[in-house]
């Protein structure tokens, strides 16, 4: 046996990463399905794609916390290095104890077809302050703006950054500061901010994980432009004490209140949309939240948006997404208890049906966590804990 090990671990593939493989020829599977509407109600339809993406053999993804379809349609994902353990990843370790697997760069790139198009990202490639680099210990979230340049965040201990990097991996520029944070009434530090979006000269940053709001910055100033709790009211809600772990996020104490006056303690999302309007995920009252923008950039609240309002454990808005046409005539929130994607119709808010189930296989979820699509119509989603993966939903028509 340890003859065999040792021919396996002196095999190429041990060497520098592989190459990345062709694109994988689609593998189109039914994924669960509900209709919620009445009989003839048309709404997108989906298959899942249980051959994308296509990994180089030796890398593999730990929990993947964020996806952002670029302009290009190229697919980003932030993931968790830290995630895996080492028999997850027995060659880098010193000395290879298995023929595979190195963790992938915390940054991703693949095509919209499933190539791989590499990564980037570590402590070495972020400003250090005080000797302290401001690269984040744990992944959370990731956008891409029209210009192609990426932007993410983080929620482990003392990850209060928000970062804007190149498309190929140059440091631009940051909010907020490493292991420092002030509340919610800070205009210049964050609190674990969990989501960011850069549109129409704002940055908006929902702050999230141990803030409880949403605060704007000038897109070209870098200056503070104002901060927002629940209903548009100055955020009041208390701080998170100490850092968030994981345990957080399933307290069985942690009951839901739709109708609760402040955010509750993980503000997840925050996603504009093309006429002026923007969704604030309140995950754990199993919520979003819609504002209009001001002219002056203020949010100005519209209505909430209950979705499961029961649901228990880990509750249920974690992301948004809309179709691509001009009128964003879809809507498609993230549920991470239920493990499935609500359709809904945008302008009336109208549930229509719903896609996915808890699961480990293709078109399944496992503590799904962010989706995104892209100009084709197709989804894409994440999935964090032991879900450890992206997954290609195939927009097949309006049915």
């Amino acid at each position: 046996m340890r003859r065999l090990l040792a021919i396996l671990l002196s095999l190429p593939l041990l060497g520098a990463t592989s190459p990345a493989p062709d694109a994988p020829a689609p593998a189109l599977a039914p994924l669960a399905f509900e209709q919620i509407a009445p009989g003839g109600t048309k709404m997108p339809r989906f298959m899942i794609d249980a051959a994308w993406p296509a990994m180089p053999p030796d890398l593999l993804l730990g929990q993947v916390s964020g996806v952002a379809v670029g302009p290009d349609d190229s697919v980003w994902v932030v993931h968790r290095p830290h995630s895996l353990t080492a028999t997850d990843t027995g060659l880098a370790q010193d000395p290879p104890i298995a023929v595979c697997c190195k963790p992938a760069p915390p940054v991703v790139r693949f095509a919209s077809d499933g190539r791989y198009l590499g990564g980037w990202g570590g402590p070495d490639s972020a400003p250090s302050i005080d000797g302290v680099s401001q690269w984040p210990s744990s992944l959370h979230g990731i956008f891409v703006d029209k210009a192609g340049t990426i932007w993410f965040s983080g929620n482990g201990k003392g990850d209060h950054v928000v970062l804007n990097y190149s498309a190929d991996g140059r440091y631009i520029r940051s909010f907020g500061r490493r292991d420092k944070t002030g509340g919610n009434d800070a205009t210049d530090l964050l609190g674990n901010p969990s989501d960011v979006n850069h549109s129409e000269d704002m940055v908006l940053i929902s702050d999230g994980y141990i803030n409880r709001r949403v605060i704007g910055f000038g897109a070209k100033s870098n200056a503070y432009k104002g901060r927002w709790g629940a209903y548009g009211k100055p955020p009041v809600a208390p701080t998170r004490t100490g850092d968030f772990d994981q345990s957080h996020a399933v307290d069985p104490g942690k009951v839901a209140d739709p109708k609760a006056p402040i955010f509750a303690d993980i503000v997840h999302c925050v996603v504009p949309t093309r006429d002026g309007h923007v969704y604030v995920c309140d995950r754990n009252n199993n919520r979003a939240q819609l504002f209009r923008r001001s002219k002056t950039g203020d949010l100005i609240f519209v209505r909430d948006l209950v979705i499961a309002g029961d649901t228990g454990g880990t509750h249920t808005v974690t992301d948004i997404a809309f179709s691509p046409d001009p009128d964003q005539t879809y809507l498609y929130v993230a549920d991470m208890m239920n493990g499935r994607i609500w359709i809904l119709r945008r302008a009336t808010h109208e549930v229509l049906g719903a896609i996915g189930r808890i699961g480990r296989h293709a078109g399944q979820f496992t503590w799904l966590h962010s989706i995104d699509t892209d100009s084709q119509g197709n989804l894409y989603a994440t999935e964090v804990n032991t879900g450890r993966r992206v997954q290609k939903l195939v927009f097949t028509g309006i049915e």
